[in-house]
Formats: structure tokens, C-alpha cells, sequence
């Protein structure tokens, strides 16, 4: 009998096992990911979005303690309000109406809108509202208040266009008003012709320019506002009409309406709202205006009015200060516009002029920037990185100039006009980096401080000090900057550059030299500024300088294990592991290495103490910040840390406590974790949990109690022959003990012979424990895909010799290969290679080196290192050239050097070799490798004879965009695999190939 329930039971599990279907490349846009997380204040609740890869997803409101759960299908853009008891979302269209719109082309006014909806935590009931723009609610504070602009109105129907029947009086009031209009431009056009005809043509120009735009909305005043706000759709004042905009009170319902609202934002803390509004359209009486509304006493004040474009507001921590730019002198129309900075204080009439072009202390042919700040360098203390900013004591006011830049001269016909680009030898980039960042040079902007006593303005930033490093949220005695001027030419060779380190006297912007020619990382100013710490690659060495002192001196010293990539096999000097967070009272700076994180002294007198003791157990502690205002880590605040078993490859989270000097490991599993968040006001964390067979789902901890988990997607994985993943390790042909993750079906059987793929980059063996959802990828393998369909895969790590890039990859690859076979349960004849961008490279090379692989998919390949070194990243613009010498290519060497490396290193010279039939994927608008990498292969094995094919998505980047692409490079990648390695029918692409006369007619997906 016992022996009769056993076979039962084998012969049942092996029916289920039997019973599960491969993958196919229709389960692709059912599968779901865990999109945006948020948790509240209180710790009491959770939520997260639900997104198929293509479809309606659903917004998941959940209790940390599982007692409630409320879904809003097509929720997204969640807010949980400041006191945890209200959640705001976004409410998408369906999928289907959106693309069916598109197909029909619609026009943007026509397209579906998306919906708000308010929910109060715990329970059921959803409050909707139709067609809305966007909403915000306030960062801080206790205030119930909310705000939402709404889309356009529907028009209303009735007649053709949905536009309401008029009276007789109206049309003709409207006819008499037009043909007064166009009397008007008439008369305008007659008098400019006149002008021209005797002053000549340039007075066609005068008043014209670059620049104008309508306001985006990226200046926000002092953290203006959180939630589902999307761009601004208004138009500068006089250009779109503004629409309704509603001040909800969460908690009673009460409502207040503003009409022709473009933008508007919250104070930080919630007491002031500010808006601004347009033009009325055909009603001159209606002027643009910023209003500003005090919700503490209900009172408004219009602040500013008669403008044609203002933007950049931002307000200090308590509202008491408005600052923002506006242009009210220039035509709709005109190509140049002079902003000034305006500023508004609590208590006065009015917004009031601070400074323009003509303002002291602005350069000579300078004037207000329309946006702000040195591309990312410049943080304002009210808004964190805007356009404007105050100091978080509201006595410093920061915003940016910029030179005035000459207006082309549109004086000459189009088809007279020369276009050339001029390439000189000393310019700092070359011509495509420069075409690459026109716009963004065009606009670029640098760092000023206005002097309220002096009532001027203090420059800061400068073309030589583009980004300006603030301290102390702007209320620092010193600021500090870098420069490479002059020095940036060599950036396309060694892919970096040498830069000057100085200290600035933001009260008069003084320049002070710190240190001159540095090459390293990690510089990290204090909270205060009387420290700068920054990391020295060349003598491999944190230094500090100290304002007080003005000394530079090194700190960490007695430091005896490496605090520089330990395993760093590319020939340059290796970077830092980086710099943690300054201590509160700039008291300690803290420091990681591999595994650890260090307490220094920037004093440099106190011995280092390791806070945490990874090193002995190869597990790495990473500082987790929950918090996206801390500026420094307070004294005796225990610290959240991510774990990381470089044995296991698995991850968990633990908290150092400074008073016990403990380490309270919450949980450490054999798992990937990732999005790690916790509650402002409680011990109360949220994260995501993965594993190869097990999607990252959402889990919440409170305490230090098991996790619990919230989400459960993917349920139809279970109908499906997934897989496992395990970690493998063999010795490589250098002798050194090396990792690769090894993939088997779950129905695997070791007394059977499967075909393996081969898959690889550099080092992958901390993906073991990553979830890899099956999905139609940009270019790499779609590893869970062929797995299910019953192939082994293959993902070895590969380390490098300076010279040798291509000799690496034999070494372990081809090793690492041999060693699986040697398993047994691996096909010899039936193994195949997959790669993208240097993953291609290291293909082509070994199919010349080798006749292992029965097959070959190479995307992006370089084919020839001679012709590519001079070759262009059309991406960012930057030469090719300090690939070789200084990075991922790793020669380490010019062409003209060791020429020989570079021919040694490619494929191209050794094609007569190759028996492997290979596939290329080399895209015409490939950002990276130039695609005539992929001809030079092609034309190579073709001109030889060899079994070749190459494809090109036309107008595609390195890696596939477009989802359609992507999906039929997965048809073709497992039609090709199967059909060499598992013996099936090849398609007839394949076979015959697609002559250009079909294209567009016969894709050759059929056999």
C-alpha cells in the first residue's frame, strides 16, 4: 500500500510538472512589476501600483496590518497626505481608449484624461473627479488642504465643433471686432514695411532673440507642493488659456474655485497658496496676475500682475518671501526675452523689481537667466535644485544669470545660408558633443546672490565655476567649486579630467585655491562647511580641507584595509567606495570600503573606528536613507543598513545602534532587497523581497517582527515551466577561482542532454537572486524565456588583463563553458552565444578563437578596434578613444603605441577562422558603436563565405526602444537558437532572408 501512495505521489508531481506549459511570447504584457511604493507617516498603511508591461495597472491601498485593502484600477501618482489619513491619485485612462485615440490621431484636446481620486485611509469610499491636469498637496505642516487644476472643459454640443450657438448681436458684435483686429496688423505690417524700406531690413530684428517659453513649473517655491503633478500644460500668459483650478479641504469637503489658472503651488508647510493665471481669450480686460492666498486667515493679495511671462516662483520655509522672474517687455512673438528677478515680502502691495541687466554687479552683456542655476550644481535652500531659491533661513536669495547671447540673423534667406561645422583642434569638446549640448549651452546659467543691503547682485557661479557646491543650506560661510577650464580637451581621451578645487566666499563671491589639478571623487562638503572631504585617486587618499585653518591634510590614514575598488581590472587609477554622510555638528565624517563603514575625524586626531565588521564574513554594510530631508546623520540616531553576503548573494536589513555600538540584524535571507522605505513617525519599514522563481513583491515590517507580506503578483507564473538558479564556480584557464550563475529548467533532469546558451557582460554573479521577468528585452537575453523552453543558460564572470580584453573573455568564458559541459547534462554540439554592446564585442572575438558554440547573436559589436577608436559615441557626442585607453575596451594604450593590441583584440583580422553562423544586430541610429562596426563584420564573413546575418531597426538606439522592435527580436532569437541548437525548421528570414522590394510586406517570421 505504502509503495502504491508513493508512486501515486511521484506520478502526480511528475503530472504537474508535466502539465506546465513553456513560455511563449504572448504572456509578456500580462506580466506584472510593483511600480511606485509609498508608506505613511504613521506607518499604518502602504501603498503601491500594479503594472502590467502593457494594459491597465491598478493603484493597492493596503493596513500594515493586513486589515484593509482598497484597489483603484489605473490608480497611479499616489500621495498620502501629512497626517496619514487621506491618499490622492491619479486616475489613467483605459489602455484601449488611449490607443485607440492615437490611431485615430486625435488631437490633444481630444485625447482621454486622466481622473483624480481621494480616499480616506481605512475606508472604502473613493471621491472621483473627471478630467484633471494634475494636483498637489502640501510637504509638511498640519494643513488639510489640497489643490488640483483641472484639463479643459469639454466642448459643450449642440453644433458643429461643440461650440454653443450664438445670437445674432454676438456674431455680428464678433465680425466688427475682427475685422478691427486685422485693421490693426494691417496698419502694423504697412508701418514695420515702411521702416525697412527706409532704414533697412535690420529693424525686422530688433527685439528678437533666443530664448522665451512657456513656464514649466520646475522652479517650485520652497518644496511647493508633492503629488501626482504632471508638467505644465499652460502656455506663457497671452499663448494657452489657464483652466479651473480647486482648493479642496480634505478633511471637510469645502471647496474654493480660481479661474485661468496656469501654475500653482503649496507653501512648504501648507499655510500659503500661490497661483498664477492668464489671459482671458477675447476679453483684453482679463490680465495675467500671481495671487498669493494666506489658508491660515483666508485672505488673498494679487501680488503681480501685467506680465507676459513669469516662472522660477519660490517662497522661504515660512511663505513670508516670494521671489520668482518675469518678462513683460517682449512681444508673444519675439526670439529673445530680458527676464528680471522680482521679489515679494509679507505685509507690502506688491511684488517689486530686484534686479535685471542693468542691475550692479550683473556682467556687462549679462541678464537674468530664464532658468536657473548650473546645470544641477546650483541647490537653492527652499526648493532642493530650482530655478530660485532662498536660504533655509530666508536671508539669502539665490537665482542665476547668464550672457545674453547674439540672435542669429534671419535677415538671409534660408537657401542662402551656409551650414558647416568648423572642428578645431583646441576646442574643449569636439563638434558633436558640442551640437549634442547646444541647447543646454544656449540656456546655460550660473549662480547669483542677491545683496539685500547693498541691493546687488554677488556672482557666484561663472563659465569657470559652472556648478557652485552650497553649504548649510545656503546660510554657509563658505561655498565651494571645481573647475576643469582649459583642461577639458582630455576628457576625450582619458575620459575624465583634472579640475581645481576652491573655496567661495558666497558674501562677495571670492575665490580661494584648495587644491590644484585633482583627480579622484567623493568630494563632500559639511553640513556647515568648515569641512571638505575629497578622495585623491592618484595618491589613493581621502584629504580634508579646513575652512577655519585654510589647511588641506589627510584623514583616514590609520586605515590599513583598501578604500579604493578592490577589484578594479580596468587600466585607470580605481575610484573610492565613496563617502556615506557627514555627523551632526560636522563631528565625524563617515567612510566606506568593501564591506564596512568607517568613523573619521576631519580634525584627523581621533583613531578611524569601524562602526560595522563585514570583512570577516564577506558581507557588505550599506547606510539606507529614509529620510529626503536629512542633511547629516543626527548623534545617536540608529542608523538603517542594507546587507549584502557576497557568499550567498543574498541581502537583508539591519540597524547599527551608536549607544550600544550594536548591529541588529532585522532579517538576512538568501534574496535580492531593493526599495527599501520607512515611516517618518514610526519604526515601520517597507521593502521588496526577490528571487529568480519569485517576483519582488512588497513586504512591510514593523519592529523588528516578521515581515509580512502585501503583494502577491505574477500568480499565473505557477502554470508556467519556470526555472532555478544556482551560483557555479570552476577555475578559469588563469587559475583563478570564478563565479557564473547557472539557469536550469524546473523540470530539469540531470540524465538528460540539453542545448545551453551562453550569456555574459563582465560580472553578473550578484543577479542570483534577481527576479527576471520575461518581457521583450532592448537587446540582452531574455534568459527566463528560453529556460522555460528548455534550455540551460549560462552567465559567467569575466575578469580582464590590461591589453588582453579579448583573451579575457576566452579565458573564462570558453573555461567557464567547459566547465558546465563537464556536468554532463549539457549537449556539446548544441551550445550557443548571446551578447549586446560589449557583451557582442567578446562574441565576434571568440568565434574566431574557437569552434565551440554552434551558434552566435552578437548585438552591437565592435569588429575592427583600429577603425573604432576613432569612432564617435553619437549618444553623447564624445570620441571613442578613451574607451581604449582608459576604460571598459582596456588596451591602455593609443593606436599608434601598441598597434598591434588593437588588431590582435579584433575580430576582423582573424574572420577567415570562423566557423560559428552568427547573427548582428546593428541598429543605423546607434548611439554607442558606430553601426558600420556590424557592416565591417557583415562584409567581412559575407566577402568569406560564412553564414551571416544582420539586422537593422532602422532610425533604433544601441539598445532596442521601441517595444514593437523589441518583440520581434525575441521571435527571431528563438528561431535561430532553435533552429541550430534544438534542430528545428528555420524561419525564412533565416533561409531566405527579407529582399527590401517585401519590406513592409513579409517581416520572414514564417517557415
Amino acid at each position: 500500500m505504502k509503495k502504491l501512495l508513493l508512486a501515486v505521489t511521484c506520478f502526480t508531481a511528475f503530472t504537474a510538472y508535466s502539465q506546465k506549459k513553456p513560455l511563449d511570447h504572448t504572456v509578456y504584457d500580462g506580466w506584472q512589476s510593483v511600480a511606485e511604493r509609498i508608506i505613511s507617516n504613521d506607518g499604518k498603511y502602504v501603498a503601491y501600483t500594479v503594472n502590467p508591461q502593457e494594459g491597465d495597472g491598478e493603484l493597492v491601498i493596503q493596513a500594515a496590518n493586513g486589515g484593509y485593502k482598497l484597489t483603484i484600477p489605473r490608480g497611479y501618482n499616489v500621495s498620502l497626505s501629512e497626517d496619514s489619513r487621506f491618499a490622492i491619485c491619479r486616475i489613467k485612462p483605459f489602455y484601449k481608449d488611449t490607443r485607440n485615440a492615437r490611431i485615430k490621431k486625435s488631437r490633444p484636446d481630444d485625447m482621454p484624461k486622466d481622473s483624480l481620486a481621494i480616499v480616506e485611509l481605512g475606508k472604502t469610499n473613493i471621491v472621483k473627479i473627471a478630467r484633471v491636469r494634475s494636483y498637489k498637496t502640501p510637504d509638511k505642516g498640519g494643513s488639510n488642504w489640497m489643490a488640483y487644476l483641472m484639463d479643459k472643459a469639454v466642448p459643450e454640443q449642440g453644433r458643429p465643433g461643440g461650440r454653443p450657438e450664438m445670437d445674432s448681436l454676438t456674431r455680428l458684435n464678433n465680425m466688427l471686432a475682427m475685422a478691427d483686429s486685422l485693421a490693426h496688423v494691417a496698419d502694423s505690417i504697412r508701418n514695420k514695411a515702411n521702416d525697412a524700406r527706409n532704414k533697412g531690413m535690420a529693424v525686422l530684428q530688433q527685439g528678437r532673440g533666443a530664448g522665451g517659453g512657456r513656464p514649466q513649473g520646475g522652479g517650485a517655491p520652497a518644496a511647493g507642493g508633492r503629488g501626482g503633478a504632471a508638467p505644465s500644460a499652460a502656455a506663457e500668459p497671452g499663448g494657452e488659456e489657464g483652466t479651473e483650478l480647486i482648493l479642496r479641504n480634505l478633511v471637510t469637503g469645502e471647496q474654493r474655485s480660481f479661474k485661468l489658472v496656469s501654475e500653482y503651488y503649496f507653501s512648504k508647510n501648507g499655510n500659503v497658496l500661490l497661483y498664477e493665471t492668464t489671459k482671458k481669450t477675447g476679453d483684453s480686460t482679463v490680465l495675467p496676475s500671481v495671487v498669493r492666498m494666506d489658508l491660515t486667515n483666508n485672505t488673498s493679495a494679487t501680488i503681480f500682475r501685467k506680465f507676459n511671462d513669469a516662472k522660477g516662483y519660490t517662497m522661504d520655509e515660512n511663505a513670508s518671501q516670494i521671489a520668482f522672474i518675469a518678462e513683460r517687455d517682449s512681444s508673444s512673438k519675439a526670439v529673445q526675452k530680458f527676464y528680471k528677478l522680482f521679489y515679494y515680502k509679507e505685509g507690502t502691495p506688491e511684488a517689486v523689481l530686484l534686479a535685471d541687466a542693468s542691475t550692479k554687479g550683473v556682467k556687462s552683456k549679462w541678464t537674468i537667466a530664464e532658468t536657473g542655476g548650473g546645470g544641477g550644481g546650483f541647490r537653492g535652500g527652499g526648493d532642493g535644485g530650482g530655478s530660485m531659491g532662498f536660504s533655509k533661513s530666508g536671508q539669502r536669495l539665490f537665482f542665476a544669470t547668464t550672457p545674453i547671447v547674439t540672435p542669429k540673423d534671419t535677415s538671409l534667406p534660408e537657401f542662402d545660408r551656409v551650414n558647416v561645422d568648423v572642428w578645431h583642434y583646441n576646442d574643449d569638446y569636439v563638434q558633436p558633443v558640442q551640437l549634442k549640448n547646444l541647447e543646454s549651452d544656449l540656456r546655460r546659467s550660473y549662480i547669483a546672490r542677491f545683496d539685500m543691503n547693498n541691493k546687488e547682485v554677488v556672482q557666484l557661479g561663472t563659465p569657470k565655476f559652472r556648478s557652485v557646491m552650497q553649504t548649510k543650506e545656503g546660510d554657509g560661510n563658505v561655498f565651494y567649486a571645481t573647475t576643469d577650464s582649459g583642461r577639458r580637451v582630455a576628457s576625450q581621451w582619458q575620459g575624465f579630467t583634472v579640475s581645481d578645487i576652491y573655496a567661495i566666499n558666497p558674501e562677495n563671491g571670492k575665490a580661494d585655491l584648495i587644491r590644484k589639478e585633482f583627480k579622484g571623487s567623493g568630494l563632500s562638503a559639511s553640513y556647515s562647511g568648515n569641512f571638505l572631504v575629497f578622495f585623491d585617486e592618484i595618491k589613493k587618499s581621502y584629504f580634508c580641507y579646513n575652512a577655519a585653518t585654510k589647511q588641506v591634510y589627510p584623514i583616514a590614514t590609520d586605515i590599513k584595509v583598501s578604500l579604493v575598488d578592490e577589484e578594479n581590472d580596468v587600466p585607470d587609477d580605481p575610484n573610492s567606495y565613496g563617502i556615506v554622510r557627514w555627523m551632526e555638528n560636522d563631528k565625524y565624517v563617515l567612510i566606506y570600503d568593501r564591506y564596512d563603514i568607517w568613523q573619521v575625524d576631519p580634525l584627523g586626531k581621533e583613531k578611524s573606528v569601524a562602526l560595522t565588521n563585514g570583512r570577516k564574513d564577506k558581507l557588505q554594510y550599506r547606510y539606507v536613507n529614509v529620510d529626503r530631508e536629512e542633511r547629516f546623520i543626527e548623534a545617536g540616531k540608529k542608523i538603517l543598513l542594507k546587507i549584502y553576503d557576497e557568499k550567498d548573494k543574498g541581502g537583508g536589513l539591519a540597524i547599527y545602534d551608536p549607544a550600544t555600538k550594536n548591529i541588529q540584524v532585522l532579517f538576512k535571507e538568501k534574496v535580492a532587497v531593493g526599495a527599501i522605505q520607512k515611516a517618518k513617525d514610526a519604526d515601520v519599514y517597507t521593502f521588496t523581497k526577490e528571487t529568480y522563481v519569485k517576483s519582488p513583491d512588497v513586504y512591510v515590517m514593523q519592529n523588528a517582527a516578521p515581515a509580512v507580506q502585501l503583494s502577491h503578483i505574477n500568480p499565473q507564473q505557477e502554470t508556467y515551466n519556470w526555472g532555478t538558479a544556482e551560483l557555479f564556480k570552476w577555475k578559469a584557464y588563469t587559475g583563478k577561482e570564478t563565479e557564473g550563475v547557472l539557469y536550469k529548467p524546473e523540470d530539469f533532469d540531470p540524465k538528460k542532454k540539453y542545448p545551453m546558451i551562453v550569456y555574459f557582460y563582465e560580472r553578473n554573479n550578484n543577479t542570483l537572486n534577481n527576479y527576471q521577468a520575461p518581457a521583450p528585452t532592448p537587446s540582452r537575453l531574455n534568459i527566463p524565456f528560453f529556460v522555460s523552453r528548455g534550455y540551460i543558460v549560462f552567465v559567467p564572470d569575466i575578469w580582464y588583463k590590461t591589453g588582453y580584453p579579448g583573451q579575457g573573455a576566452y579565458d573564462y568564458i570558453v573555461s567557464g563553458t567547459r566547465a558546465v559541459v563537464k556536468q554532463g547534462y549539457v549537449d556539446s554540439t548544441k551550445i550557443g552565444l548571446q551578447g549586446q554592446s560589449w557583451g557582442g564585442y567578446q562574441i565576434v572575438y571568440l568565434i574566431t578563437k574557437t569552434n565551440l558554440y554552434a551558434a552566435a547573436w552578437a548585438g552591437a559589436p565592435v569588429a575592427n578596434m583600429t577603425s573604432a577608436y576613432g569612432g564617435i559615441r553619437w549618444g553623447t557626442g564624445l570620441l571613442r578613444t578613451f574607451q581604449y585607453e582608459k576604460t571598459q575596451s582596456r588596451i591602455g594604450a593609443t593606436l599608434w603605441e601598441k598597434p598591434n593590441l588593437y588588431i590582435q583584440n579584433s575580430a576582423l583580422f582573424s574572420l577567415p577562422k570562423v566557423t560559428t553562423p552568427l547573427v548582428i544586430m546593428a541598429n543605423d541610429a546607434d548611439d554607442a558603436v558606430p553601426w558600420y562596426q556590424g557592416i565591417e563584420m557583415y562584409s567581412g564573413l559575407r566577402r568569406l563565405g560564412k553564414k551571416v546575418w544582420m539586422l537593422n531597426y532602422n532610425n533604433e538606439a544601441h539598445n532596442l526602444v521601441e517595444r514593437k522592435n523589441r518583440k520581434d527580436i525575441q521571435i527571431r532569437e528563438q528561431q535561430f537558437f532553435d533552429y541550430l541548437l534544438k534542430g528545428d525548421k528555420p524561419a525564412k528570414w533565416i533561409s531566405e532572408g527579407v529582399p527590401a522590394v517585401m519590406k513592409g510586406r513579409d517581416l520572414g517570421l514564417g517557415y
